[in-house]
């Protein structure tokens, strides 16, 4: 391991800041969001099942036929509403931005997938059984009546159809076979199953039967669920990339194949964009317009102007160094709980690999802590290949951090973020770093590599709270 301190402390280094006493305000705050986020999720879900026993639902057990419809209507109105606590989670309100940061909403959102997707073959397998039984029919005759006698059963099925092709697409091995773009025009279809499977919950049965409450306020949710889609993540961003008319400014060459974009506009200040958020960006010039691309500030955000810092990894993504001044860009966000709101302890230790060194430099920029109680670590295959390091060293001088390059290749087979002869040796991220324990750990760069110093952090006794990344994945 070739490990170069790069920085030394200025201002009143030896004063070390007692561990806090109580948590803090901004952390708190954001756990109230979130507390109140989570009621209300579980509680729609006792809602709707008390809505079916409301409706004489525990009295429908009487036969085994009776049982299979009953379970299997409970198995459909639980999924369905995890589908559309799926599509909020996505839908980038800022609330749940707040409370739970892009990254673990989206953790959220995959981790529910499977279980909606089961409840709802459930509620296709009971149902079919409990009608099969009560009409003294084999269940392959029985899908075929309710596929030709229902109405809007058809779409139903189709509906089915399109969720276990979005859940396969979602599944790691298999996503990583697919373009970004392709794979993100078939998860769209996850609002087309919810669409097409509407109607036959308004025509079969009677639970949502006309005039009932069950109906109203199901259809209370599908209007407020797709309100919030359209507004969050449609209108929301084009009226923001017409307000703010943002456009390139300059290029500038950072390493090769690693450039830094400026973008000037108008009244940028009310983005409210802080240090390490990201937006999603879309570059009006030719072969770029198609893409959108989720890439963190690299500074800390101004009236005057953004900064991103890029690296040119996909197809299109390469053609950024060749961006001309004055292309329009259109964006969403800001996003992201990458910030200072996520903070909980007085000391600070940034941890980056990569380009992820982008919103830990913005982030270095505006974060607060005394000077020599924080850390920037650095993590390279060799010396000579990390970016923005000039800045970061006077960054790190000027605010009295410590910067440390950590660089080597990882050993092969082995899960470490560490060089392999630091593997070899033990060393781990409390030892590099002796006060991490009063510390937040802010960590970005690659899926796997990120992954291994959250581990590393947790084996070393961090708590959950105090420790917050952002991977470079889709």
């Amino acid at each position: 391991m070739s490990l170069d301190t790069r920085t030394t402390r200025t201002g009143p280094a030896a004063v070390k800041t007692p561990r806090a006493t109580s948590p803090h305000p901004a952390y708190q705050k954001r756990m109230r969001l979130a507390d109140s986020l989570q009621i209300l999720c579980v509680a729609s879900v006792a809602i709707v099942i008390a809505i079916f026993l409301a409706d004489g639902g525990a009295a429908k057990f009487a036969t085994p036929a009776d049982a299979f419809t009953s379970l299997g209507i409970i198995a459909g109105l639980v999924g369905t509403d995890l589908l559309l606590v799926m599509l909020v989670l996505a839908a980038r309100l800022p609330p749940i931005d707040r409370a739970f940061g892009h990254d673990q909403a989206m953790a959220v959102h995959q981790s529910l997938g499977k279980p909606a997707l089961y409840l709802i073959l459930g509620h296709a397998a009971l149902l079919i059984t409990g009608y099969a039984l009560a009409e003294n029919v084999n269940v392959f005759a029985e899908v075929w009546n309710m596929f030709t006698s229902l109405p809007d059963m058809p779409l139903a099925f189709l509906g089915l159809a399109l969720m276990i092709g979005v859940v396969i697409t979602s599944l790691v091995v298999v996503r990583r076979k697919f373009r970004y773009e392709a794979w993100h025009a078939v998860h769209l279809l996850a609002y087309l199953s919810v669409l097409v499977a509407i109607p036959h919950q308004l025509s079969v049965g009677n639970l949502l039967s006309e005039g009932a409450i069950a109906r109203y306020y199901w259809l209370a949710l599908y209007v407020a669920v797709a309100g919030a889609i359209i507004v969050f993540r449609f209108l929301l961003p084009v009226t923001r990339s017409l307000r703010h008319r943002l456009v390139v400014d300059r290029v500038d060459a950072v390493a090769p194949g690693v450039v830094s974009i400026t973008l000037t506009g108008h009244q940028l200040d009310k983005l409210r964009a802080t240090s390490g958020q990201f937006f999603v960006w879309r570059f009006w010039a030719n072969g770029l317009w198609w893409q959108a691309h989720p890439f963190s500030l690299s500074s800390a955000p101004s009236e005057r102007g953004l900064r991103i810092t890029v690296r040119g990894l996909g197809d299109a993504s390469q053609q950024l160094p060749q961006l001309k001044r004055g292309t329009r860009v259109s964006f969403e966000g800001p996003y992201g709980l990458f910030t200072e709101n996520a903070r909980t302890s007085p000391r600070v230790v940034l941890v980056a690999a990569g380009i992820g060194v982008a919103p830990i430099r913005s982030l270095l920029e505006t974060v607060s802590f005394a000077p020599g109680n924080a850390t920037v670590l650095l993590r390279s295959h060799s010396l000579g290949d990390t970016y923005l390091v000039d800045e970061l060293t006077d960054l790190c001088r000027v605010r009295g951090a410590e910067l440390r390059i950590i660089a080597g290749k990882r050993p092969k087979g082995v899960s470490t973020w560490l060089p392999a002869d630091a593997a070899r040796a033990g060393i781990t991220l409390r030892k590099i770093v002796p006060e991490l324990l009063d510390s937040d750990i802010y960590i970005c760069g690659p899926r796997p590599w990120t992954d291994a110093v959250v581990r590393d952090a947790r084996a070393g006794g961090v708590p959950k709270k105090q420790i917050h990344y952002e991977r470079f994945d889709w």
